[in-house]
């Protein structure tokens, strides 16, 4: 006995079949050429169209092409869902294009002058400071960050002044730096936030003013993160709400996807009925067909590529049979369909016409001699 087929193997092709039963027409494509031989020489037939579409009206076609083209709901226009989301931009300001600013070199261990040395800067930049004189003070900054690039709060002062002057990109660049060195820098988060704000990034700069109060509580931070908190939380509100409609529309989806399977599992049983109660015979035909694949035994042979093109010949010229009479392989199989089917009479056009093959007409056989049992004794 042939071994059986593997699970996966067996399941994919009964799938197969199941299509091929819901709509036999499928088999008139040319990739299906061998399985629709196979089909006709144990006498099915294969419809030329599918024939329930083929009974049905025009109007009805017409009506089931519409239904299937039936639109997929669609997202809102992006423009639609930012028109709802009205944001306070009074405060926002151009963003500044120059230059990235002069950094310290991380990798360099000052030396105790070195640091000292730019202690001595940064005291004449605050002086500078107090003077509002901006440009000297950002160049006493950046003098004491070269000699000492390991300060975090240098960076985060020089980035104060940037933002005084309107430049935010300046400032968010210190202010990275500094948070590079020491995450907590209250003075950092506070700088950057205000940055991130004149930039109309509310979302950022409400978090980055959160953490300014959380670490080092400051009355301005506080004030500044009062002012961006409307935006940020109507940002959010709207993130929510856009990341809702997309879960609504994958449910939707899903639901969609649902319904269409229940109806093609539908048709297929209606076809299921219809082709177990027609009498026609390529339903008839069809339907003995695929009883007869459910065989393991026969399904694991015709998977071979030998027997199948053994079997294509044959069929297409039953006498090319005595090509194989001496290929035991190819025979076992013929010998093994016949019995299935009850002799040649179930293989049209196969052994019914040719002597000496089982089925062919030859209905007399040679009586075996019967055994001498006494042969030799008195």
């Amino acid at each position: 006995m042939s071994p059986a087929l593997k699970p996966d193997v067996q399941k994919e092709m009964e799938s197969f079949f199941h299509v091929c039963m819901a709509n036999p027409s499928i088999l008139n494509q040319p990739e299906y050429s061998t399985v629709k031989t196979f089909i006709e020489f144990f006498g099915g037939q294969i419809p030329k169209v599918n024939q329930q579409e083929n009974n049905e009206s025009p109007s009805k076609q017409s009506e089931d092409a519409n239904i299937s083209k039936e639109p997929e709901p669609q997202s809102e226009p992006e423009s639609e869902e930012e028109s709802d989301l009205e944001l306070d931009m009074s405060a926002v300001i151009e963003p500044d294009t120059d230059a990235p600013q002069k950094m310290g070199n991380l990798t360099l261990q000052p030396t105790e002058e070195e640091i000292a040395e730019s202690q001595a800067k940064r005291s004449e930049a605050v002086s500078a400071f107090i003077e509002k004189d901006y440009e000297k003070a950002i160049e006493l900054y950046t003098e004491a960050i070269i000699l000492n690039p390991q300060a975090a709060l240098l960076y985060a002062k020089r980035g104060q002044i940037f933002l005084i002057l309107n430049k935010p990109n300046a400032c968010i660049r210190d202010c990275d730096r500094a948070l590079e060195l020491n995450p907590d820098s209250a003075a950092a988060h506070k700088f950057r936030g205000r940055a991130n704000y004149l930039l109309g990034k509310f979302e950022e700069a409400a978090n980055d003013l959160r953490l300014a109060c959380k670490f080092d509580f400051d009355e301005q931070a506080d004030e500044w993160l009062r002012e961006v908190t409307p935006n940020a939380r109507k940002i959010e509100e709207h993130k929510r709400k856009k990341e809702r409609k997309i879960q609504e529309k994958l449910e939707r989806e899903r639901q969609e996807r649902l319904r269409k399977a229940r109806e093609s599992a539908k048709i297929y049983e209606e076809n299921t009925r219809t082709s177990q109660t027609d009498s026609s015979g390529d339903t008839a035909g069809m339907g003995d067909f695929y009883k007869f694949l459910n065989d393991p035994d026969v399904l694991q042979a015709f998977m071979d590529p030998e027997v199948a093109e053994a079997f294509k010949e044959i069929s297409t010229n039953p006498t090319n049979i005595l090509k194989y009479q001496s290929n035991p392989k190819i025979m076992a199989f013929i010998n093994k369909m016949a019995s299935k089917f009850g002799g040649a009479g179930g293989f049209p056009g196969m052994m019914g016409g040719m002597p000496g093959f089982p089925g062919a007409g030859n209905t007399q056989t040679t009586p075996k001699p019967k055994p001498q049992d006494d042969v030799g004794l008195d």
